[in-house]
């Protein structure tokens, strides 16, 4: 699986962003990425990689750090391959690399991913 995560910048602080995630399997058919539960990382300069977010294949299970809780949405797009991270309200203490991750294993806040694919992260910075 492939992924190529998109959409990041500088934003002021109470600003929205939102990340996208296009997601492509060549030796699958096609929308097989919908088998795949997906989410978000991210890692701010100097800290660990930390859960964000993530959904279960058809987006019912949706789950959320408590940091971002009703701040942010994540969303997908299984007919396009692509996962969504609508981030509103945003923070200084948001600023970090955002990765999204792919995973066959049922999403969850620990332990997650089990053995994922990850895209190569965008960066987002939020100014005070």
């Amino acid at each position: 699986v492939q992924l190529q995560a998109s959409g990041g910048g500088l934003v002021q602080t109470g600003g929205s962003l939102r990340l996208s995630c296009a997601a492509s399997d060549r030796s699958l058919h096609e929308n097989a990425i919908a088998e795949y539960a997906m989410g978000w990382f991210r890692q701010a300069p100097g800290k660990e990689r930390e859960f964000i977010s993530a959904l279960s294949w058809v987006g019912s299970q949706k789950y959320y750090a408590d940091s971002v809780k009703g701040r942010f949405t994540i969303s997908r797009d299984n007919a396009k391959n692509i996962m969504y991270l609508q981030m509103n309200s945003l923070r200084p203490e948001d600023t970090a690399v955002y990765y999204c991750v792919a995973d066959r294993a049922p999403p969850r806040t620990t332990g997650w991913p089990v053995d994922g694919y990850w895209g190569q992260g965008t960066l987002v910075t939020v100014s005070s």
